[in-house]
């Protein structure tokens, strides 16, 4: 839990990272932060996503459009939380020559995707509207 404290202190003040170990290779630290931007598309893309699902699919039930909108959303801003922070560790990791943080954060990303996109298959297969 402490490192995780101070790896949102390096959120707000990069400029901490300065003082770990030696400055990489700027072509590193540069394809760290276009890492992060990917990331970032990522989650705004499904934030996009789950307000498009909310406003466009009016005929879905209530319930189901809310859950697959609030899905979207919540793994959007994991996404751009998540993507932050894996900056962090790995700006960190390469001053320190260190081997590059490993997460599961992908595999989260990928099902929670997934399983969104299922529920949509099977509801425009099943034809669930609020009318029927």
């Amino acid at each position: 839990m402490i490192d995780f404290v101070k790896d949102v202190r390096l959120w707000f003040a990069p400029q901490g990272l300065q003082d770990e170990g030696e400055t990489p290779d700027y072509r590193f630290s540069l394809a760290n932060e276009r890492t992060f931007l990917a990331w970032i598309r990522t989650a705004l893309a499904l934030v996009g996503g789950g307000f498009a699902v909310d406003q466009f699919l009016p005929d879905l039930r209530w319930g189901v459009r809310a859950g697959m909108a609030f899905a979207l959303l919540a793994v959007g801003a994991a996404c751009a939380l998540r993507a932050v922070n894996h900056w962090v560790r790995c700006e960190r990791a390469m001053r320190r020559g260190e081997d590059l943080p490993l997460s599961r954060f992908p595999v989260v990303l990928s099902l929670g995707v997934g399983l969104v996109a299922v529920a949509m298959v099977v509801l425009v297969a099943l034809g669930w509207t609020s009318g029927r």
